[in-house]
């Protein structure tokens, strides 16, 4: 049995291999897939009748690569949020059953609305990333730093930066996380 953690980007195609066997050998493929919010859903394909089947299966977006005999791969496409979660490859063989586990970690890149606000403030809010947003301003002012998990494991974090002084003319904000990085300014 082997262990995984696959991370992969919100609207890309991901692939998840199964281990690498003598497929000749194996009667039975079975991936199940665990969601965090429904059933779980069971894919399977048997060799000696060349055929699929599935039990829950409503994500439409998980599919077998094109051809399960050669190669027993699962592929999303595209990645969603929804799609975080466990699956099990099992190879059922004469001689035993391999499995495979991943553990799927889905990058969301955050959206972002920046406001400004009364006496010399502004707010940036990077909503629903995962990983966190960092948010970062220049020049540096008097700064609050919020972060508001959510359920997905997702997180939102907003940046409210008040600048007194009346040389400061021009501010830029910088949103950055592992996914994606935006840059602009305000003024």
């Amino acid at each position: 049995m082997s262990r995984y953690f696959a991370v992969c980007t919100n609207g890309h195609k991901t692939v998840l291999f199964c281990p690498l066997l003598l497929l000749t050998t194996v009667v039975l493929t079975t991936w199940e897939i665990v969601f965090r919010d429904k059933p779980s859903c069971i894919k399977a394909y048997r060799s000696d009748e060349n055929e699929t089947m599935e039990r829950n299966c409503i994500a439409k977006r998980i599919t077998w690569t094109p051809r399960p005999e050669q190669n027993p791969a699962l592929q999303i496409n595209p990645v969603a949020r929804t799609h975080d979660g466990y699956r099990m490859c099992t190879l059922a063989m004469p001689d035993g059953n391999f499995q495979h586990h991943y553990h799927l970690f889905v990058l969301m890149s955050p959206g972002v609305t920046l406001l400004s606000g009364k006496n010399r403030t502004a707010v940036c809010k990077a909503f629903a990333g995962k990983p966190a947003a960092q948010i970062s301003w220049a020049p540096d002012g008097d700064c609050i730093t919020e972060h508001e998990p959510q359920a997905d494991r997702a997180v939102t974090v907003k940046s409210t930066c008040c600048w007194t002084g009346n040389n400061v003319s021009n501010v830029t904000y910088s949103v950055v996380t592992f996914v994606w990085d935006q840059k602009s300014l305000h003024r």
